[in-house]
């Protein structure tokens, strides 16, 4: 086990300066690597981070029959950087069909090697995944599209089984009830080697979801409609292995965003892309952050207490549901009051919990939460259940009075390179604990 230490004196106590480098997105560089299954050969995906999921799922893509080979930046120069490697993929003609549930459960991403298994092996046993407690995830629309594209789908002794026929995939039209991330990618990778015309309609919009058709098409997969809620797809028979880079990480430049709005300060945010969060910081900007952009960067600013504002989370270009703990951690030491809904994933609000120890005044009911500003918070010990929850506790505890301890940091480690190391490196009271934070709390 691990977690984290944070001593602070409370808000603007300990600015942040200095900067800070985003490398690959953790929600894109998965799906890229299930993408590769799609080709036979060698690809390459560039710029992925340094993180634990990627290694989970390069042991899935082994368990398939894959050659795994993957470079992280310290193996190669000894230094940090963004935490962004590669990873080498070779693919063999002939690939495992069966994604074991000892692996799975530590990786929901992994359910996104669905579609490109049912489509390349005409068959495909994925057991149901596990991954964040941020509530219910289905894979109702993954197995009705599926079915809708020619496969036969059950659920089997814990397995999703996808068998298809002598005669392959279909195109057909297909329409999400919900613009589901995972549903998009699953249906789009099998899309691609379908015989004939695929519609997918309300699809997915997120950056990640274009990066993964842009990925694609440079395997010979031919898509319109890339970035629209609007995908059509015409299958083709084979495609070639590629090198490809992973788009940077939104959610890790927001937490940077964030970090600077709690705790005061200026930081250098290299490699973020502003335009994929416009949304966010148009409410950090009317709220008193400054936010200074160039070519390679994003420059932020705090040097007072932000004003309060609301939140209401959506599918892209919609506020991030990702990000959505970040944005309760800064209500909860804003001027004024905030209403956070929560319209993605109803557990996120297990966060409220955590943070109301450290003496946040808030109020949640179903999926709205009232926040109301105090001065400072108060150090305590919480418990990280997600990736983001246990982030913005850090956050959170950097604008505690007193020593914040937030145990289940392994967590954090899925979604961010040298969390603690990389706040440390910019003035933050952060350090990393090893062993049961609690106890030693």
């Amino acid at each position: 086990m691990s977690g984290f230490e944070v001593v602070s004196g409370g808000p603007l106590t300990r600015p942040l300066e200095g900067t800070v480098h985003v490398g690959g997105a953790k929600n894109s560089a998965l799906k890229l690597m299930a993408a590769a299954l799609l080709a036979p050969g060698r690809s390459v995906v560039h710029n992925v981070p340094h993180i634990l999921d990627v290694v989970v799922m390069g042991d899935l893509l082994t368990q398939l029959g894959c050659g795994v080979e993957i470079t992280f930046p310290d193996e190669v120069d000894g230094t940090a950087g963004s935490g962004s490697g590669r990873v080498v993929i070779e693919v063999p003609e002939d690939l495992g069909h069966e994604a074991p549930y000892h692996l799975v459960r530590r990786l929901r991403a992994s359910i996104a090697v669905l579609g490109p298994l049912t489509a390349r092996c005409g068959r495909a046993s994925v057991a149901l995944p596990g991954g964040d407690a941020i509530g219910s995830r289905g894979l109702d629309m993954h197995m009705r599209g599926l079915v809708d594209l020619g496969a036969r789908v059950r659920i089997e002794h814990g397995q999703v089984v996808a068998e298809v026929g002598p005669d392959g995939l279909h195109g057909t039209s297909l329409y999400l009830d919900f613009p589901s991330v995972g549903a998009t990618e699953n249906l789009l990778m099998a899309a691609v080697l379908a015989e004939g015309h695929t519609v997918i309609d309300n699809a997915a919009r997120e950056p990640e979801i274009v990066d993964l058709c842009q990925m694609l098409v440079a395997m010979g997969a031919r898509i319109e409609g890339i970035s629209g809620s609007t995908l059509e797809v015409d299958g083709v028979r084979r495609l070639t292995p590629v090198e490809h880079h992973t788009v940077t990480d939104r959610i890790v430049t927001g937490t940077w965003v964030f970090a600077t709005a709690i705790a005061g300060g200026a930081l250098r945010v290299e490699g973020g892309r502003a335009h994929h969060l416009e949304l966010v910081l148009d409410k950090l900007v009317g709220a008193g952050l400054s936010v200074d952009l160039d070519d390679a960067a994003l420059t932020v600013r705090c040097e007072q207490r932000l004003r309060a504002f609301d939140v209401a989370t959506l599918p892209y270009p919609g506020f991030p549901t990702d990000l959505q703990p970040f944005a309760m951690a800064l209500a909860a030491v804003s001027d004024g009051t905030a209403m956070i809904t929560e319209n993605v994933f109803e557990a996120r609000f297990m966060f409220a919990q955590e943070l109301a120890r450290l003496g946040a005044d808030l109020r949640t009911d179903g999926h709205h939460a009232v926040v109301r500003g105090v001065p400072e918070l108060s150090g305590a010990p919480v418990v990280a259940h997600d990736i983001r929850a246990g982030a913005a506790l850090v956050l959170a505890g950097m604008a505690a009075q007193g020593r914040t301890v937030v145990a289940e940091g392994h967590h954090v480690d899925r979604g961010y390179p040298w969390f603690a190391e990389t706040l440390a490196g910019v003035g933050a009271g952060v350090r990393r604990l090893e062993g049961d934070p609690v106890a030693s709390g």
